[in-house]
């Protein structure tokens, strides 16, 4: 979307509940923080702002359910959430974890059908709603738009493959290793990992189809032999090496 570009006008759609007040300037330092977003000029940051709506959710409450219209793009500003299917015995799966610059809701708009999963809060969260027409626009105008949701097209695709092979493995303890060496990582002190924003060991034992209890003796077996350090909310991996060997079940 070029900067003379103007968005649509809304047509008639249906509103999400309605939206707790949130003051504009917070809300302008929120979307600059979304990736998608963030080569947008100052005039399109406004229209498109213009065209959301603001929802707060508190913890574990749903925010998108399963089978529903995807009548719009959804931003995460703060919190996060989890994007959860149900199997046909009734058990809850965890599929991916979201963070606050997250979008989500992105296929069903795209492939005009319904949502595939619900999206459920872990934390107290706060949710931008962007109508459907508006969005589509953004993604056949706005060369910066298309280029990111293509990037984030293909690595859905390849965390999607990563995770259908680590469900495949059998040993649970090294599931659980898996998965702790694909989580999103950033570069710590002296050669280590960091794990931000760590998710619960019920969120992760949801992902890889366990038990809490599994998941907190494998995070302790690793604090004990030294692989990691568990804080409140991150895990910094002292050891990258030590932790494949186990993930190759050394």
């Amino acid at each position: 979307m070029s900067s003379s570009a103007k968005l649509p006008q809304r047509r008639d759609q249906p509103e999400p509940p309605a939206p707790q007040e949130v003051q504009e300037r917070q809300v302008q330092i929120h979307l600059r923080k979304i990736p998608l977003l963030s080569e947008l000029t100052d005039e399109e940051i406004l229209q498109v702002r213009g065209e959301l709506r603001f929802r707060h959710y508190p913890k574990r409450s749903v925010v998108l359910h399963k089978g529903g219209s995807g009548d719009g793009l959804l931003f995460l500003l703060s919190g996060h959430l989890q994007v959860v299917d149900v199997t046909e015995d009734g058990r809850s799966v965890g599929l991916r974890m979201l963070s606050a610059g997250d979008f989500f809701g992105e296929i069903a708009l795209i492939n005009d059908s319904t949502r595939s999963a619900s999206v459920v809060a872990t934390t107290e969260v706060l949710v931008a709603f962007l109508p459907a027409t508006v969005a589509l626009h953004l993604f056949s105008h706005s060369p910066s738009v298309a280029r990111k949701m293509l990037g984030h097209l293909a690595q859905k695709i390849q965390r999607d493959s990563e995770f259908r092979a680590l469900l495949s493995i059998n040993n649970t303890t090294r599931r659980i290793f898996t998965y702790i060496a694909l989580m999103q990582q950033t570069d710590g002190p002296d050669g280590t990992r960091v794990v931000e924003n760590l998710p619960t060991h019920q969120d992760i034992a949801n992902m890889i189809n366990t038990s809490r209890e599994t998941v907190t003796r494998a995070l302790l077996t690793l604090v004990q032999q030294g692989v990691v350090q568990k804080e409140a909310h991150r895990l910094i991996i002292l050891d990258p090496v030590a932790l494949q060997r186990l993930v190759q079940g050394g």
